[in-house]
């Protein structure tokens, strides 16, 4: 492969990025080279762009990825996670981190915990895989990378946060016993919440309680299948009254904030599950009554990304229910990538669910 590739290079000063022209590289060995189609920006990428989370530099963001294979090293795996053929041209997302299979976190079922991981957008320059994020021409796919094809069909709107937001509530779920015939509490109608709460309806929930403090957000998930749509101060009577005062059967929590995790676990019914996806970055320690934990058979878990088994049931997800759930409307503006930061600082304004990067060829 020869010529050039146009990246966003973030090198870490707060609020600044900078396009620069580098190599595209030829793959070799098992990697696959992906002409990058669009990458909308995650509330992560908006965080090391901020200089609100630390992220190894320089280093190109981006990780919410569709692309089309341009070409395959030599060694490249030619097929999907679930076994479909990938050829040139193939439209495909892939998973957040490519993983060994081999190393101690691999071997128990923590393949983003792979000590020996590549995590796309979060990946510092070496001399020929600069190209390792989305907001860019091209990116380089190592190999353990879980790749999904998808259909021409799918609308890059609605695939586009797959192999983020979509993977990583599938990855959730997973954490629940069942969600058919129970009331599912959601705290935090962002992306995740909303995605969240269709899934939570598409399995269904017999009841979906999502809390937000924003009322645009809060009318936003009655769209995505929530049944209720409260704020924080109303919380507790609600799930009183749709569950005969036992309390939620599943909590997911998707803000991060310390006070949605603080109005939660007390209001789960003995038994119940709470999931904790939001709080990726650093915050407030918060009290727990371990005796409480005990008493009511608690269970908490902490999810952070996701398997490649959980990328192809966002994929599935998403072409299942594509007709039901508005996701073709949860990206608000594309951008082409000459006008990245514009991207990025209009993605901090919270009316907007998602905003994209779109590549030439797909504007």
């Amino acid at each position: 492969m020869t010529g050039q590739s146009l990246a966003a290079v973030f090198s870490g000063n707060p609020g600044q990025i900078e396009l620069r022209n580098i190599p595209t590289p030829s793959p070799s060995g098992g990697e696959i080279l992906v002409r990058v189609e669009s990458c909308t920006l995650c509330g992560s990428d908006l965080h090391s762009f901020e200089g609100r989370r630390k992220v190894p530099v320089p280093t190109i963001l981006g990780h919410e990825i569709v692309g089309r294979i341009e070409a395959f090293g030599p060694a490249a795996v030619r097929s999907d996670v679930a076994g479909h053929e990938l050829k040139i041209g193939s439209r495909v997302v892939w998973g957040l981190v490519a993983a060994c299979g081999q190393c101690f976190y691999c071997k128990r079922d923590l393949p983003q915990k792979c000590e020996r991981s590549v995590k796309y957008g979060h990946e510092s320059f070496r001399d020929g895989y600069e190209l390792l994020g989305g907001l860019a021409d091209h990116c380089l796919l190592m190999p353990g990378t879980a790749i999904v094809r998808v259909p021409d069909d799918l609308s890059l709107n609605t695939i586009s946060p797959a192999s983020c937001a979509t993977a990583t509530i599938a990855a959730a779920f997973e954490s629940a016993d069942t969600v058919q015939d129970r009331t599912i509490c959601i705290a935090g109608a962002g992306l995740l919440g909303l995605t969240a709460s269709a899934m939570a309806r598409s399995r269904g929930a017999s009841a979906v309680i999502v809390c937000d403090p924003y009322e645009e957000r809060r009318a936003r998930a009655k769209l995505f299948g929530a049944t209720h749509c409260v704020t924080p101060e109303e919380l507790a009577s609600v799930l009183k009254e749709v569950t005969g005062g036992r309390g939620a059967d599943v909590a997911i929590e998707v803000s991060g904030a310390p006070s949605a995790f603080l109005s939660l676990w007390p209001n789960l019914r003995l038994g119940g599950t709470l999931v904790l996806v939001g709080a990726v970055f650093p915050s407030e320690p918060v009290p727990v009554a371990m005796e409480q934990i005990v008493r009511r058979n608690l269970t908490i878990r902490g999810i952070h990304n996701y398997g490649p088994r959980h990328l192809s049931q966002a994929v599935e997800f998403l072409l299942e229910t594509r007709d039901t759930w508005p996701f073709e409307g949860v990206v608000s503006r594309w951008f082409d990538l000459q006008n990245v930061e514009a991207a990025l600082r209009e993605a901090m304004n919270p009316v907007n669910i998602r905003v994209g990067i779109r590549s030439g060829s797909s504007l």
